[in-house]
């Protein structure tokens, strides 16, 4: 399944941006091939960049892996919620509290990577488990439409934006 099989009525708001981002991509092997090219990318950066901000206030590379990883996690729940037909409206999130929670900066990156690996490949056997019928259910997650298969795109997405923030902001 690609990105443009999805239809009109699968996603909306904040979510078309990054689906957009992921490109025109096959979702399942794209969720294994990003991971890989994100961790190949991050490994090339020098060590002394993954606790440097190029603002004040701004994250750190780690932090942003940890948020990378944040926002998978609540996407995939949301996609859990959706597969398994619960209507139920789902909030945003503020990212900034989520990121003001965690000690990502005592972290080494290897062992951020490694959690993040292992979370996408929890993800890909999730999403890989679903029926077509499960991947195109709709629910309500952030005020907006979204359909479980637009929300393994939106991880894609989201990756690549900040690995592209990344290049142009931290290195």
């Amino acid at each position: 399944m690609n990105a443009d099989q999805l239809t009109e009525n699968e996603y909306s708001g904040g979510f078309t941006n990054y689906i957009k981002e992921a490109g025109n991509v096959n979702l399942f092997e794209e969720l294994e091939i990003s991971l890989h090219d994100f961790i190949k990318f991050v490994q090339n950066i020098p060590l002394d960049k993954f606790d440097y901000r190029y603002a004040e206030g701004k994250w750190t590379i780690k932090d942003i892996t940890q948020h990378i990883m944040d926002c998978e996690r609540i996407f995939a729940y949301r996609a859990l919620r959706f597969s398994r037909n619960d209507k139920t409206p789902l909030p945003s999130f503020e990212e900034d509290d989520y990121a003001n929670s965690t000690d990502s900066g005592s972290r080494s990156i290897q062992s951020l990577l490694t959690e993040l690996s292992a979370l996408r490949h929890s993800n890909l056997l999730f999403f890989k488990s679903l029926s077509e019928e499960q991947l195109k259910r709709i629910g309500t997650a952030s005020n907006n439409q979204i359909s479980v298969r637009a929300l393994g795109f939106v991880i894609i997405g989201h990756q690549k934006h900040h690995q592209k923030v990344f290049e142009e902001r931290y290195l």
